[in-house]
């Protein structure tokens, strides 16, 4: 039996350049048993990672900001495969740009209200400079949500927001977005690659995160789903 589903891949491969929140990368691999050295008549590659939480594409739980709030391993699974909603400002989103009530008024407008449990995509093509860490970075400054649109979505009863930037929230702001979708229960995701490629409405997400107990964020590997 054929899968039913088109699956797109909306996790950025990682490795020792990819951009992080700080200015030195933090991801590592090591090999700590190579082919050549392995005495068993099946050889092995062994490999040692480091890494932050918070790297690549991933999932901030609500106790990344909310002492009392899910930690990874406490999400529902059931919140973890939603229909998706991609919400395209990459035409007019720079460095500075926040996404807007009026944004989400305008895609509304077009499709209709967003409706409950659905995940919500901020398209702005940041994901473009991906491969150029120092661009994608940028001193922290890229395009965001103001608290007015992350309260708005709050009200749609979404399940989480994802967006194709390091980060929701800019530092110079306070990350309100933060706050207002994890004290809610909602989930983040962060370095959301290839959303060009899911249509505004109509396909599912599946956000599964390494279930890592106590974890405030997880690397993880998003998937859109197109019927």
């Amino acid at each position: 039996m054929k899968f039913p589903y088109q699956l797109i891949e909306l996790t950025h491969t990682l490795d020792e350049t990819s951009p992080s929140w700080e200015a030195n990368c933090g991801f590592s691999s090591s090999i700590v048993l190579d082919y050549a050295d392995c005495t068993s008549e099946t050889s092995f590659r062994v490999q040692h990672l480091t890494m932050p939480a918070g790297m690549g594409t991933h999932m901030d739980a609500p106790a990344h900001c909310c002492p009392d709030g899910l930690s990874i391993d406490q999400i529902p699974i059931d919140q973890l495969a939603a229909p998706c909603v991609v919400i395209d400002v990459s035409q007019k989103a720079h460095d500075l740009y926040s996404v807007a009530p009026q944004d989400i008024a305008d895609f509304e407008k077009k499709h209709g209200l967003i409706q409950p449990d659905s995940f919500v995509i901020i398209k702005t093509g940041w994901s473009r400079f991906w491969n150029n860490p120092i661009q994608y970075r940028n001193n922290l400054n890229f395009p965001s949500v103001s608290a007015e649109t992350a309260t708005l979505l709050v009200s749609r009863g979404i399940v989480g927001l994802g967006i194709d930037t390091l980060s929701p929230d800019r530092p110079d702001v306070g990350y309100p977005v933060h706050r207002i979708l994890l004290s809610s229960g909602r989930y983040i995701i962060e370095n959301i690659a290839n959303s060009e490629q899911l249509p505004s409405i109509g396909s599912f997400v599946m956000a599964f995160p390494l279930k890592i107990k106590q974890a405030t964020e997880a690397p993880m590997r998003l998937i859109g789903l197109l019927p």
